[in-house]
């Protein structure tokens, strides 16, 4: 993960759409770093991925924003990713444009992906872009194919990718699959109901007849299998659950084959629902996920020291608030004092109540 260096927005020669672009690390596993016993560890080398003909909505100011220009002489050692953002458009991606200008950091990183089933090979190549956003619902996995291009004796290779580099010096690139989800985290009542958000999009030309969806719980150590199944892309039939452990757990077959919504929904939650959940969606050959986080919480039960109290100027008295029946377990309850009238009677309830929301969302 590397935060943005500049506030960097870019105008595209198009009305109402912007380039955008992200500092990133690309992200790769090594053996023998120096690290202890000589095991394997990650290293992080700086790159940079440029989404052009990301939307503008009608209230963005074009003015303000400046067009993105490559290096006017190519670099073979700079890892300069070029993709165009149309089929399949990143959802919210609009988001980004001022995420660093309001000190917001953007969270980026590029892997290399084999898909499963087929040996790697750099032509196609294929990559994997994580992104989200500090303090925004916004989160997304893409799969990068590199794009065929005409190559003749003055074409670059990058260096340390082995990858041919356009004029511009850019790896061309299309994005074929991507998951996303527009909530990181979500609180829900004991003995509620929840969605927990989820979708998918791939290019115009299915990756595969099948889809494949599995939701897991991952909490304290222990993980299982949530819900998962199985769907033709072409069949208007329900979705085929193939394998649920928990009851009260489904997915909409109609939105899933319509939008690619697979949010899950959950039902009479429990205390054991909470935790990580893994949203995984197969097509084919590749396959990407999402991470939410779900917190349970039950409003406590508060009842009073005493029903009566009479309220003497000169001898201040203290009324304890108790608490009952409440989760999380951590949530802590008050003590205050009345010294005037029946007013703080009021002002401690809410005072419980607020003190309770604080302790849970923090």
């Amino acid at each position: 993960m590397i935060e943005l260096q500049s506030c960097f927005l870019c105008l595209s020669a198009a009305d109402g759409v912007a380039d955008v672009v992200l500092s990133c690390s690309l992200v790769e596993e090594g053996v023998g770093m120096g690290g202890m016993g000589g095991g394997s560890l990650f290293s992080r080398t700086p790159a940079t991925l440029v989404l052009r003909d990301v939307p503008v909505g009608p209230d963005e100011s074009l003015d303000t924003l400046t067009p993105f220009v490559p290096p006017s002489v190519p670099d073979p050692d700079l890892i300069l990713f070029e993709n165009k953002v149309s089929s399949p458009d990143i959802p919210n991606a609009g988001m980004l444009l001022h995420a660093d200008c309001n000190e917001q950091e953007v969270m980026c990183e590029i892997s290399r992906y084999t898909p499963r089933g087929l040996q790697e090979s750099s032509d196609p190549a294929y990559f994997m872009v994580s992104l989200s956003v500090e303090g925004l619902d916004f989160s997304t996995s893409l799969i990068l194919q590199t794009l065929p291009f005409d190559k003749d004796q003055t074409t670059l290779t990058q260096s340390k990718l082995n990858l041919p580099l356009s004029q511009s010096g850019t790896l061309l690139t299309k994005v074929i699959f991507l998951v996303f989800s527009d909530i990181n985290s979500v609180s829900a009542p004991l003995r509620g109901d929840v969605l927990l958000n989820c979708g998918f999009k791939q290019e115009e030309t299915p990756l595969a007849p099948e889809v494949g969806l599995e939701w897991r719980l991952q909490h304290r150590g222990r993980g299982r299998k949530v819900l998962e199944t199985k769907t033709k892309l072409d069949d208007t039939e329900e979705a085929t659950v193939v394998h649920g452990e928990r009851n009260g757990s489904s997915v909409d077959a109609a939105l899933l084959l319509s939008e690619g919504n697979v949010s899950m929904s959950l039902t009479r939650l429990k205390v054991v629902d909470e935790g990580t959940y893994i949203c995984t969606v197969n097509l084919g050959h590749f396959h990407a996920q999402q991470v939410i986080q779900l917190h349970i919480i039950q409003l406590p039960q508060v009842s009073l020291s005493a029903e009566k109290l009479v309220l003497n100027k000169n001898s201040p008295q203290t009324l304890s608030c108790h608490c009952a029946k409440y989760y999380p377990l951590d949530v802590q309850c008050c003590v205050f004092s009345l010294s005037t009238d029946s007013y703080w009677w009021v002002l401690g309830f809410l005072v419980v109540t607020v003190l309770f929301f604080y302790q849970v969302m923090k």
